[in-house]
């Protein structure tokens, strides 16, 4: 998929998103408040999507969020304002950003990688623009420890890419690994379908 298609098929489901929210939250909150809580300083979000991380970031002192559906930013805009958040929101393609270098204290992105079309391109352009002494923090579905749930992951990932744009059995490991940048620390969660990753820049 291109990044366009990709933001068409985020756009078609970001009312839908925002409805499982509190549901997400139950699930997925944990791992973002323990991925992101450290997040300081002037901070990129990037593929930000409806802003699920915002609220997580406690300790930023600026909030930039950036995604390439307009839908998507426009529930963000929301949860930015609900949290009385100060930030700035930009449509934006990951493979591209439009700062310079050196730019934020701290990138994150969840959920993510796995829909870039070029994620080396997307992460080369996160470190770019991380300060020297940042981090870079990911928190990804990754292809499950367990064999079972990774054959099913194997068996639907090219249909679910078709139709929602995200590669069920992404290795995020592996792709950061592809990049320069230097790998701090790193875990696994629920049968190692979550994938958490801190790294620094080179």
């Amino acid at each position: 998929m291109s990044a366009e298609e990709i933001a068409d098929s985020y756009g078609d489901v970001a009312d839908e998103l925002v409805r499982w929210s509190r549901l997400e939250r139950l699930f997925a909150g944990r791992y973002r408040r323990r991925q992101f809580e450290n997040a300081a300083g002037r901070v990129l979000d990037v593929a930000c999507g409806t802003g699920r991380n915002f609220r997580y970031l406690s300790t930023a002192t600026d909030v930039v969020g950036i995604d390439i559906s307009d839908e998507m930013l426009a529930h963000a805009r929301d949860e930015l304002d609900g949290l009385a958040l100060d930030g700035t929101l930009h449509r934006m393609d990951a493979q591209a950003l439009a700062f310079p270098d050196d730019s934020f204290d701290t990138v994150i992105s969840s959920f993510a990688t796995c829909t870039f079309p070029d994620p080396i391109t997307a992460l080369r352009e996160m470190q770019r623009v991380c300060k020297p002494g940042g981090q870079l923090l990911f928190l990804e579905h990754s292809r499950s420890d367990v064999a079972p749930l990774a054959w099913l992951q194997d068996w639907r990932a090219e249909s679910h890419y078709q139709t929602a744009g995200c590669q069920l059995n992404h290795e995020p490991l592996e792709t950061v690994q592809k990049t320069d940048l230097a790998i701090e620390k790193t875990n696994k969660q629920l049968f190692g379908l979550v994938a958490g990753i801190e790294a620094t820049p080179p």
